[in-house]
């Protein structure tokens, strides 16, 4: 039998209503519409920490009275300070994984951005298996992950096979991270190697097939469209609420950071999966509780460190004036004439009041080297253009109107194009345009550009305020 999603939400606030405060959140399944099994699902949490007592409460009631799974969609590193400034990098979401009860997590792309040693590291700590069938560890420090996994919850086995995005780098297959830290692995685009599993339902005898994926909507519709042996798709990486059915085959995702918890419930016969029900519970709105997590949540945000203030903004930096911030700081501290930055290495905002080292390392979280290299006009102009993208920049005035980009003087006349130029700019840019960027020309620094951005603040100029300033440009 064909599967069928019946789209529906009310079930969430139902599930929500029935819970209480304390230990025991008293949740009971009607027996008319109790499922056969409910996966829970969380993606792209970046860090966030702080509604994870909540999940466990919901969970824990769930696994009472049903059979009960809940599984990571992948990126669950870089974006808090609390967890990626730890002293072992990442470890308080392992720590709170592990209390909360995850069965399994697909790898994503930011689970390589600190590196093999640490991933190697934070997977051995992990009590529950990670999965990825697209990536080959032989030649690293992390040990190989399965494919796949098969869970039993009751009398059901459950397999999930794990897909994972490899759009980092053009003309390369890599993760979306840093270069230089997936050196160590090989990937495969994950078209090349899904088909390898056409028969693992039947492999496993298992009653439910899932795709646990890291691939974006997107690839995850096209996975649906070009496949027949899917049960369930439930993925991340494009940080959407997903809800839909593609080629009889459901598609879930539930947002980003922490705010939703995914609930999928399926009916099973035979092998079979014949209704599925997806919905997102938002955490900000459960009262429901686990005490003991919630201690060690508290314990992790407690930081001093983090919470030092290091200067003052006169103005609530959210747009394009963080990147004013961003790319003056780097500048001044660098003593370079210009630098540039690419749109998403900024992830956060600065807010009007005292700013702490918690929100630059929050602004500015995969602890990026600083670089230094002089060229001259001619060859910034080409390589501006070549690259494709938009750059945030401070120091130059630039000319993108026509076809090309031309670099002003501060009268606004194109500058000579065999005009010198030093540009401080971060590792990550470097690794991505290496055919441009060669690291034996490069004057490394001995800090990350985070800590250059603190530096600027406690050294040079303490009090920003950039409300309106706009600075991008991309080769038309």
């Amino acid at each position: 039998m064909k599967t069928r999603l019946r789209l529906h939400f009310v079930i969430s606030l139902l599930f929500i209503a029935l819970l209480s405060c304390g230990d025991d959140p008293g949740f009971v399944y009607p027996e008319e519409v109790k499922p056969d099994l409910t996966i829970f699902f969380v993606n792209d949490q970046h860090g966030q920490i702080n509604n994870f007592s909540k999940v466990k409460a919901l969970v824990d009631a769930a696994k009472a009275e049903g059979n009960a799974l809940l599984v990571s969609a992948g990126d669950v590193f870089s974006g808090n300070p609390v967890v990626d400034q730890h002293s072992e990098q990442g470890f308080p979401m392992i720590d709170i994984m592990n209390q909360v009860g995850f069965e399994v997590a697909v790898l994503g792309n930011h689970e390589f951005d600190f590196g093999p040693d640490v991933l190697a590291d934070r997977i051995s700590q992990s009590q529950f298996p990670w999965i990825v069938a697209n990536m080959d560890a032989s030649n690293s420090a992390v040990s190989q992950p399965a494919s796949h996994v098969t869970l039993s919850a009751g009398d059901l086995r459950v397999t999930f096979l794990g897909l994972l995005e490899t759009n980092g780098k053009e003309g390369d297959i890599i993760p979306s991270t840093h270069p230089l830290k997936v050196t160590d692995f090989s990937f495969q685009r994950h078209t090349d190697v899904v088909g390898n599993y056409a028969d693992l339902k039947a492999q496993e005898n298992a009653d439910v097939l899932v795709a646990l994926t890291h691939l974006g909507s997107g690839a995850d519709r096209e996975l649906a469209r070009t496949t027949s042996f899917f049960d369930l798709i439930i993925g991340g990486h494009s940080h959407e609420i997903i809800n839909e059915t593609v080629n009889d085959v459901p598609i879930a995702q539930a947002g980003a950071n922490l705010q939703l918890l995914g609930k999928i419930e399926l009916s099973i016969e035979n092998q079979e999966v014949t209704d599925v029900t997806i919905s997102t519970i938002d955490l900000n709105n459960v009262t429901a509780t686990d005490a003991a997590l919630e201690a060690t949540i508290a314990s992790y945000n407690d930081n001093p460190e983090l919470a030092a203030v290091v200067g003052q903004s006169e103005f609530n930096h959210q747009s394009w004036d963080v990147g004013c911030f961003y790319t003056e700081a780097l500048k001044e501290y660098m003593n370079v004439d210009f630098t540039i930055q690419n749109l998403g290495g900024i992830r956060a905002g600065i807010d009007q009041g005292p700013i702490t080292r918690f929100e630059i390392f929050r602004m500015d979280p995969f602890n990026n080297g600083s670089m230094a290299f002089t060229k001259t006009v001619a060859e910034f102009e080409t390589f501006f253009c070549e690259a494709g993208q938009s750059f945030l920049f401070s120091g130059i005035q630039v000319d993108d109107s026509g076809n090309d980009v031309q670099i002003l003087d501060g009268n606004g006349v194109p500058l000579a194009d065999d005009t010198q130029l030093t540009l401080g700019v971060n590792d990550y840019i470097v690794a991505i345009y290496d055919d441009f960027f060669d690291v034996q020309e490069a004057d490394i620094r001995d800090y990350t550009t985070a800590e250059a951005i603190i530096g600027y603040l406690q050294n040079i100029n303490a009090t920003i305020n950039y409300e309106g300033c706009v600075r991008v440009f991309e080769c038309n």
